[in-house]
Parts: C-alpha cells; sequence; structure tokens
C-alpha cells in the first residue's frame, strides 16, 4: 500500500530557511509488518486446517502482486475495484497458486487476512521512528494529514501524488522534505518535482559512489542532522 504522511506533530516557530514540512512514506519506513506475509498467511492456512511452505507462500505473494499491479494499477480503482477487493484478490491467488483450489475456503482466508492486516497489533513501529517524529516537531515543522494512492487516484512514483501533497501544505517543494525507503517511489520521485527527497536505506543497498551521501540516511536517528542544514 502506497502512503506519504506528514509525520510529527505541529509546532510553530521561526525558523531560519524556507523548510516547513516533513514528508513521510509509511510502510517500511516508519512502522513495519511483524511477521513475514509467508508467515502470516500461513498461519492463517493452519488455522483452516491447510500445512503450507512460508518459503512457497512466500514467493506466491509476490507473484500475485506484480500481476495484480500490472492488471489493476494502484488498486483497480479506475476499473471498478477498491483496496479491499484488490487485496482479497491478491490473496486468493497466492493460495491459488499453493494448491489451495476450493473458492470458499479462499474467500475465508481472503476476508480474514484483510481485517488481520487492518489490525494495528499486526504491524510494528521501528525504534528510530518515535524519535525522529519528536525531532521534526522540536524544529518546528509542520504536520498533519495522510495522503494513500486509493484517495488520491494516483499511486508513487507518480508525481501527481506529491504535488497533491505540496497543494495542502501550501509552500513550494523547496520547503518541503520527503523520507521514504524506495529509491525510485520515495527518492527519485519526490525529487523529481523539487522535494528535498531523503533515502531511507536501513540495508546499506545505495552507498555507493553514485549516490549523493547528503541524500541517504542509514536510519532516521540521522535525520534531525540533516534536515537542520537545510534550515541554516
Amino acid at each position: 500500500m502506497n502512503l506519504s504522511f506528514v509525520g510529527g506533530v505541529a509546532s510553530l516557530g521561526v525558523m531560519r530557511a524556507p523548510l516547513r514540512w516533513v514528508l513521510w512514506d509509511v510502510k517500511d519506513t516508519l512502522l513495519k509488518v511483524r511477521a513475514s506475509v509467508g508467515e502470516q498467511y500461513c498461519k492463517e492456512a493452519e488455522r483452516m486446517g491447510l500445512s503450507l511452505s512460508p518459503v512457497e507462500v512466500e514467493a506466491a505473494f509476490k507473484s500475485a502482486c506484480r500481476h495484480h499491479s500490472s492488471r489493476y494499477p494502484n488498486y483497480g480503482i479506475t476499473q471498478g475495484l477498491d483496496g479491499r477487493s484488490w487485496w482479497m484478490g491478491v490473496v486468493r491467488d497466492s493460495f491459488s497458486q499453493c494448491r489451495v483450489q476450493d473458492p470458499a475456503l479462499l474467500n475465508t482466508m481472503a476476508h480474514n487476512l484483510y481485517l488481520n492486516f487492518c489490525n494495528a497489533e499486526n504491524w510494528e513501529v521501528f525504534p528510530d521512528s518515535e524519535k525522529a517524529l519528536q525531532s521534526c516537531s522540536s524544529l518546528g515543522l509542520k504536520a498533519g494529514f495522510l495522503i494513500t494512492s486509493e484517495e488520491a487516484g494516483i499511486a508513487k512514483p507518480n508525481p501527481t501524488i506529491f504535488d497533491q501533497a505540496l497543494q495542502k501544505c501550501g509552500v513550494p517543494a523547496a520547503s518541503v522534505a520527503h523520507i521514504g525507503d524506495h529509491y525510485v517511489n520515495d527518492y527519485l520521485a519526490s525529487r523529481s518535482v523539487g522535494i528535498h527527497g531523503f533515502l531511507l536505506d536501513r540495508q546499506n543497498k545505495h552507498n555507493g559512489p553514485d549516490f549523493p551521501r547528503e541524500h541517504r540516511l542509514g536510519s532516521l536517528e540521522e535525520l534531525p542532522s540533516q534536515l537542520q542544514q537545510h534550515m541554516d
């Protein structure tokens, strides 16, 4: 699910430079799923009397996601679908690839798993997230709204979703920073509209000489000092 969140608590103060807002990607930036998709799907299958391999189910899930993303972009909203029906289709397809064929069973597991992933208990906040949000607040950076790709009618990396965020901020792109973990969807897409995009790279995948070191965050603990450089 593609989400962009303006993180932290609004705190007004005198600032010396144009940076005013911080936009956040949510999934895998501020929080993550507690257990892998394969493990959670297999747990649901076990409840239904099935024994499946988490590795096989995880691979099937990734294949189903690619298929549905290609055939029904952005949760199929232009084709009469919504987020719920799109994700249930992904779940059914995932299990079908693992030789589960009973339509009623597929629908039941899809329904249960959709509800499970909507439950806060299945999500875990990264240890460095809260402090980073508090730091943004203490720096006087504004916050306050949530944009989903389903609501916006467009998904990252299409820059339109960032344009919509800028309209809500009411400031030029140069006054906005964005933090996300995806090189294309977050970093390149935000930079393409003039936002100060930062790539959160916890796995150290983009640490080569061709990537600007000042645009990379190995942890959200590095964020405050990077933002301050745009406020001096």
